[in-house]
Formats: C-alpha cells, structure tokens, sequence
C-alpha cells in the first residue's frame, strides 16, 4: 500500500475545539501529517497525508466522529501526496 492525500470536508455538528482536537489525536495516533481547522461556514476541513491503510482510518473515523459530534456529511477528495507536513497541526487558516 502507498502514500495517499486526502481533503475531508465534515459537516454538521462539528465545530469547536474537541472535534479538531480529537481529529489531531487520532492522527497523530496513525502516523498521519497535515491540518484540521474550522471553516466559517461551519464546516470542518482536514487535510492528511500518509500511508494509505491510516489516512482511510482517520476518515472513516470522521464519518462517525467523537462522542457528542453530530456528523452530517463528509466529501472527500483523494489525490496524491506531496509530502508538505511534517506533524498534524490545528490550523487557523491553511499552510502555505
């Protein structure tokens, strides 16, 4: 199995602190690299980047979500990694 990148948009009722946080963890957890950050239109959006078994893990795992989230819709876009991270972060605005 390789390297894949995947954008996860979630929806529903997901914004706040625990989900990204929660994301981040999980993340961390499966050796997968990128971003997590709230959009203003109440959305979450992830980016990851890894191995191709734990990068579809963590967006499984976004379907459900942790407890007391309440996941509507998940669009994921697959493509192919580019290597940009180097940690999972909680980001403000996207990485260059």
């Amino acid at each position: 199995m390789g390297q894949v990148r995947a954008r996860v948009l979630v929806s529903g009722l997901v914004q706040g602190v625990f989900f990204r946080d929660s994301t981040r963890r999980l993340a961390i957890g499966l050796g997968v690299t990128g971003w997590v950050r709230n959009l203003p239109d109440g959305r979450v959006e992830l980016l990851a980047e890894g191995p191709d078994g734990a990068v579809r893990r963590l967006v499984a795992w976004c379907h459900d979500g942790p407890a007391g989230a309440a996941v509507r819709d998940v669009a994921v876009e697959w493509g192919d990694p580019r290597g940009e991270f180097d940690r999972f972060t909680i980001a403000r605005t996207p990485p260059p």
